[in-house]
């Protein structure tokens, strides 16, 4: 490998610049360098993962509609549906296992119905088995392995838990936790990074070497930063250790999602256990399953939306909106088996706030909230992250001689910090490395003293 000549880089000014002005960021910004630097060293092999299997998960959805066409679609749309009931029988008699957990009726023209069956042999604990069901002929269209609630079916289902933990269960989630708590601050280093450098030195025409990767991977990483740290913080939402403190401290300030009560005799707390406590429940229990719609769609539920069965004599059916994407519908109602009225009404537009923008950003994380346009962002975001990790390593290679990696950023950052601004960051870490672990134990090996 060639070398060229020396030029003014991020680590080492050139000889003829100007020494730096004394000041905050002047003693802060080798310490945010060699942050950056050392993370997007090690945590880039933990980003690259996620961001691969990101991509594929942002793409899955549209791959699922083609993979599974057969069972999602009708091949001729009828002038009639035939009641709910009629469908989950057809379901029943082709598939006698397990029990109902659910129903979601066909929500478009040419969309089948979902008849989910859980506890049943071969099939996950976790998940459901889905049988489609023609919903003008009645006829089944096919069975599939169904889990969450957005409905993935095992294409989708199989990315995302390589997404999620890599297939290796709990502890695999510590991957993606790990690669989640310090994506915002290696996109937010970089960030700062990149404005504080003369406009003269960010220009990428007729650059080339090492100053030209610098320039490409500052220019797109200064662009999709803000998404980046979208992504960090809606991923920790749901991770291992960060999500559970998030979640204590959404109780703490009476954030958390309600749901609907599920007991027959009402009560309109919005207490009850919500779809879950559907697990053991009768599709033909009470008034039946074509009653309880109808008293749904009375309260203004329209598609699409999942009816779960009452999980015992004292509870009542379960209908909620099941779409995530805008606008969002997840209103549910609760309604009596004995007599068919509603005993207990949620409505999403009542949640609290931060149940609210939870929702929403889960969703958008996902790809759901805007559909199409939504994951071709994601997946635009998930290639740049890609990209930004080969010139990462591509930068450090050009800094070295022959055909070695180059030298690291100088130690000492934390030694020219002043104590006025050394004290309350430390503080500040301390507290944000409480609140995610994987982002605050990796940093306690690195203290002043190694720096």
């Amino acid at each position: 490998m060639t070398t060229t000549s020396p030029t003014p880089t991020e680590e080492a000014p050139g000889a003829g610049s100007p020494p730096p002005r004394p000041g905050g960021w002047s003693t802060l910004r080798p310490l945010v360098l060699r942050l950056h630097f050392y993370a997007g060293l090690f945590v880039a092999p933990f980003l690259l993962v996620a961001a691969v299997t990101g991509l594929l998960y942002a793409a899955s959805f549209q791959a699922e509609k083609a993979v599974y066409a057969h069972e999602l679609t009708v091949p001729d749309v009828g002038e009639r549906k035939l009641p709910v009931s009629e469908q989950v029988a057809a379901a029943r008699q082709a598939h006698p296992e397990g029990t109902v957990s659910a129903v979601r009726p066909s929500p478009e023209a040419d969309a089948t119905t979902r008849v989910l069956l859980s506890g049943v042999e071969g099939v996950d604990p976790d998940h459901t088995l889905a049988v489609f069901v023609d919903p003008y002929t009645a006829k089944v269209r096919g069975a599939l392995e169904q889990y969450g609630s957005t409905g993935a079916l095992p294409l989708r289902t199989w990315i995302d838990e390589f997404h999620r933990d890599l297939h290796l269960g709990e502890p695999g989630r510590l991957y993606s936790e790990f690669a989640a708590s310090w994506l915002w601050v290696i996109a937010g280093g970089g960030l700062v990074l990149w404005f504080s450098r003369r406009r003269a030195r960010r220009k990428l025409r007729g650059t080339s070497g090492r100053r030209r990767t610098l320039g490409l991977h500052g220019t797109v990483g200064a662009w999709v930063a803000a998404g980046f740290v979208f992504l960090s913080a809606t991923g920790l939402t749901w991770s291992t250790y960060a999500g559970a403190n998030i979640a204590d401290l959404r109780v703490s300030l009476g954030q958390t999602t309600p749901s609907v009560s599920a007991s027959a005799t009402g009560g309109g707390e919005h207490a009850g256990h919500g779809a879950a406590s559907g697990a053991g429940g009768d599709a033909g229990h009470g008034v039946g399953l074509d009653k309880v719609l109808a008293a749904a769609r009375s309260e203004g539920l329209g598609d699409p939306v999942e009816i779960v069965p009452p999980a015992d004599a004292s509870s009542a059916y379960v209908v909620q909106q099941v779409q995530r994407s805008w606008p969002e519908k997840q209103d549910s109602v609760a309604v009596d088996p004995a007599t068919g009225q509603v005993t207990d009404v949620l409505r999403f537009a009542d949640y609290p706030v931060l149940a609210k923008l939870s929702r929403w950003g889960i969703d958008l994380h996902t790809g759901s909230l805007f559909g199409l346009p939504n994951q071709i962002a994601l997946m635009l975001l998930a290639a740049s992250l890609i990209l930004l990790i080969v010139w990462g390593y591509r930068m450090w290679w050009q800094r070295g001689r022959g055909s070695a990696f180059g030298r690291p950023v100088p130690r000492g950052a934390w030694q020219q910090v002043p104590p006025a601004l050394l004290v309350p960051l430390l503080a500040a870490v301390a507290v944000l490395g409480y609140f995610v672990p994987l982002l605050g134990i990796p940093l306690a090996p690195a203290g002043p003293c190694r720096s």
